[in-house]
This record gives structure tokens, sequence and C-alpha cells, in this order.
């Protein structure tokens, strides 16, 4: 067993925590033989409900879970931490806009960036889950200058597995026969799920999922809509945003991030973007990207047609539009 590894969560006592908490304690993330030290963030008027969650996690009788540190000081939740799940954020409620979010979500994450350039390791490996994500992760990167900022990362691995689970469906394979779905930009309704270069293992043939399918209408039209809207779909039915389906994704991205993924496959993650694929530089954005050795490299060379060029277009203008907003937040307070 090697040393223990202090990993915070913010928004611990909230509904996707109450998920992630137990996948991360287990050892799904970091690996069945690294023991953790858990650093639980919330608001002061959660700290009661924070209480119950520590009591359960005692309850459970995790082997790698070392110690709970729970707290309402960001001094104390990343103190030497190793790993940042940043999930607390005001919630999406039903009709509500993604740009209403904006304004009260972004100066939590300038706080918690600050927090983390003043405390954390500094080659800790921080995935932004609260919305919006993308330009939290941003806005989080920029007040903390002294941590790399390919450190910093949004979730749209829960887009990707949204994506996979509708295509192995539509084709009748399990998913994890189904690779290299990329989404690429905002976590967001401008999103553009794109599987012109995933494939499905079909019986014993690796096919191109445009052949599996064979119907470029039905994967340029009511597959981008129906993975673009499948959130607003949880909460119409659910009253409530996505929890258990966000904390995998949320466990798949900081897992394959920490461990690599396999040779020949890819994954979507938010990162900052140099221009590849002729993306706006200094945006969060989603590519599909390889990892080795704890690091992201957006994987180069893919094809990009004229549909997925204006379909990148728009989503980056999207995030340019939230990062102006953002960053006048940001200066105003």
């Amino acid at each position: 067993m090697s040393e223990p590894i202090r990993v915070v969560v913010t928004g611990a006592a909230g509904q996707i925590a109450y998920s992630l908490l137990y996948m991360v304690a287990k050892g799904d993330v970091f690996g069945p033989e690294q023991p953790l030290i858990l650093h639980l963030l919330d608001i002061p008027p959660m700290m009661g409900v924070l209480e119950g969650v520590v009591m359960e996690l005692a309850d459970c009788a995790l082997p790698l879970l070392r110690q709970v540190v729970p707290t309402a000081d960001p001094a104390v939740a990343f103190k030497d931490v190793s790993a940042a799940f940043l999930v607390g954020s005001m919630p999406r409620k039903e009709g509500m806009e993604r740009k209403e979010l904006l304004s009260a979500n972004v100066k939590i994450f300038k706080v918690q960036g600050e927090a983390l350039d003043k405390h954390a390791k500094k080659d800790v490996k921080v995935l932004v889950v609260g919305n919006p994500a993308n330009t939290n992760a941003f806005v989080c990167s920029h007040y903390a200058p002294s941590i790399p900022r390919e450190n910093f990362t949004a979730m749209t691995r829960l887009d990707q597995n949204r994506a996979r689970a509708h295509i192995a469906v539509k084709v009748n394979v399990p998913v994890e026969d189904v690779k290299n779905v990329t989404i690429w930009g905002n976590h967001s309704a401008t999103q553009f799920p794109d599987v012109k270069h995933a494939t499905a293992k079909i019986g014993l043939v690796e096919k191109s999922v445009y052949d599996a399918i064979n119907n470029q209408s039905y994967l340029e039209n009511e597959f981008v809509s129906i993975i673009q809207k499948r959130g607003a779909a949880v909460i119409a039915a659910r009253k409530m945003s996505s929890a258990m389906s966000a904390a995998k994704a949320a466990s798949d991205h900081m897992k394959d991030w920490w461990n690599g993924t396999a040779p020949g496959n890819y994954v979507s993650m938010g990162v900052v973007s140099d221009g590849s694929y002729g993306v706006p530089k200094d945006i969060v954005f989603s590519f599909p990207v390889e990892i080795k050795n704890k690091e992201w490299s957006i994987v180069q060379g893919l094809d990009v047609s004229a549909f997925a060029r204006s379909k990148l277009d728009v989503t980056a203008q999207e995030l340019l539009e939230e990062k102006e907003e953002a960053m006048a937040v940001c200066s105003a307070d």
C-alpha cells in the first residue's frame, strides 16, 4: 500500500457527491491499492447534512478510506490535495437557462481557484463538474496561476457516456463495444456529439458507427438533439438534475486521467484550447484526448466535415460569450 493521497470533493452534502464519494472511497477511481484521505467541502448551512454523510462513509467500513475531513473552509478543504472534484455549485432547476447559473456560480469558482492556488499541491488534477462547467474551469484556472492550466478540466464525460449508451442500444451491442465517440465544445445544448470516428464491434467485426447505423440524417439531426437535451429530459422526469450518472462520469473522467487511456481509445474532456481544429485559444473546450502518464493530449488529425465545422463554431462562440460574461462578473467583485 502506498501513502494516502488527499482528495477533495466540493458540494459534498449534495446529490452528485452522495454517489461519487462511495465510488472514490472504495477504489474505483485511484485504484484498489491507493489509500485516501477525503476532504469534504460544503457551505455552513449544510454542515449538519454533511455530518450524516461522514457517518455513512464510516459505516461503509471501506479499507482504503483512512480519514474524512468535513469543512466549510476552503483553506482546509484544498490543503495538500492531489485531486479535486469541484461539484458544488447552484444546481440548474427546471426551466432555468444556463446563463442564469453563470453569474452565481463563477464567483464560487473564483474563490476555489484562489484557494487551490494557495493550498493545493501544484500537480493537483482539478475536475470541474458544477455548471457551467467549461467556463467555471476557465475561471478556476485563471485564479490559480501557480498551477499549470492543463491541470484544470471540465466534465463532458457524462455527454460521452450518454452518446455511447444511445449508440449501443441502437446497434444492439454492449456499451463497452462502442469506442471513440467525441463530444466537442461546451457541456450545454450547443455541444456536438460526434460519431464520425466512432466504431462499434458487431459480432467480431469492428465497424464504423456511420456504417452500422446507415442513416446519416439521423446521426446528424435526431441523435445530436437527443444527446444535447438529455440533461433537460432527466430534469423534467426526476424534477432534479442528473446525479448518479454525473457521479459515474466524474469517476470515469478522473480514473482515465489518473491511469491513462487504452491504446487507440480516446475520451472527451473539456481542456484549455491551444487552437487545435480551428477552435479559439484560451477557452475550455471539449476535445477528444488521449492520456498517458497523467497527462492528456488532444487527438490530432481527425477529419472535420463542413457539417461538423459549423457545429464546432456555434459551441465555440457560446464559450467565448460565457468567458467574457464570467470575467466581467469576477472583475466587478
